[in-house]
């Protein structure tokens, strides 16, 4: 499914508009290096090499970054790390304040009665009522035996907020393709171009018809703990896959022709923020975007269930 301009529809819904003033951030700590690994800078070829990507999206030229050295977060932020957040500080995530967050029709726990609406466009989001991190599928799901899977329905505000109280930083995006890499240049996954390799599934997306029927060759349904894969050259767990991934960058389709080449931050100001690395929804017919070198975006209000991040310094 595809656009008239060559894309297609992000499996990340757009966000309310709502103008809500985010939640105060809590006070930064003092920069914490724990849980990440240490990325030696240097040069690293970014970009799509196999011009596989929607055109609109921005993910060609391929080209060359000279990064200073960094740290990442080996996983996703957790359910379980997220609820020390709001417990020390009284956080109120943006799903909490509207009231509702965008969930996959496939995952929704309810008899419908809390369903807000559906796009006309992505008819298989819903908009719950209660949806939010700690009801992923809706007001009658819970975390509670999800402590190592990803958080989500975390807006950027929310993530910046996480990132700052945990002394760390959401990756900009050109640290956040590098890492993925893992040290494979011009690779088409963080493992290698094969989807499969040894007919093995690396990562957690869709399989069967979207948006009807998952399989689950994978193994999961919708989110999966953290560390479910193996890790990339760098030790990083499910860079493709599972859920998306805010990073720090204002989104520019023409960010790679336009922006320095040494340590890129993106424009200064913009209307979505880049989102990277798919999620269990991405599929080849829909959502092509778990590829290293795929990018994303959605306005920083948005919320889902198939949305989360990690942090860097």
């Amino acid at each position: 499914m595809s656009t008239s301009d060559g894309t297609s529809p992000c499996c990340v819904p757009a966000g309310t508009g709502s103008g809500q003033v985010p939640a105060p951030a809590p006070p930064a700590r003092a920069t914490s290096y724990r849980g990440q690994v240490r990325i030696e800078g240097g040069e690293f070829v970014l970009g799509d090499a196999f011009a596989e990507g929607y055109r609109a999206d921005g993910e060609s030229p391929v080209h060359r970054v000279r990064l200073s050295t960094f740290h990442v977060d080996t996983t996703t932020v957790t359910n379980a790390a997220f609820a020390a957040f709001v417990k020390a500080t009284g956080h109120v995530t943006t799903a909490e304040r509207e009231g509702s967050s965008a969930v996959f029709h496939l995952d929704y726990a309810g008899d419908g009665a809390d369903v807000l609406g559906q796009p006309a466009a992505t008819p298989w989001w819903l908009a719950v009522r209660g949806a939010d991190w700690r009801h992923p599928e809706g007001a009658a799901s819970d975390v509670t035996r999800r402590q190592n899977h990803p958080v989500v329905h975390v807006s950027h505000d929310d993530a910046v907020a996480y990132a700052s109280w945990a002394g760390k930083r959401l990756p900009t995006e050109a640290e956040w393709e590098a890492a993925a890499r893992g040290g494979l240049e011009g690779s088409r996954y963080p493992w290698g171009d094969e989807l499969l390799p040894r007919g093995r599934w690396m990562c957690n997306i869709f399989q069967g018809q979207f948006p009807v029927e998952n399989t689950c060759e994978d193994g999961w349904s919708s989110t999966a703990p953290v560390k479910t894969f193996a890790p990339n050259g760098y030790g990083l767990h499910q860079m493709a896959g599972n859920v998306w991934e805010w990073c720090a960058d204002w989104f520019d389709p023409a960010a790679y022709a336009t922006r320095s080449s040494v340590d890129p931050t993106g424009p200064e100001t913009g209307a979505a923020r880049v989102m990277r690395g798919g999620s269990y929804l991405c599929h080849d017919s829909y959502c092509n975007r778990y590829r290293v070198a795929a990018r994303s975006s959605s306005p920083p209000d948005s919320t889902a269930s198939n949305l989360g991040f990690r942090c860097a310094n």
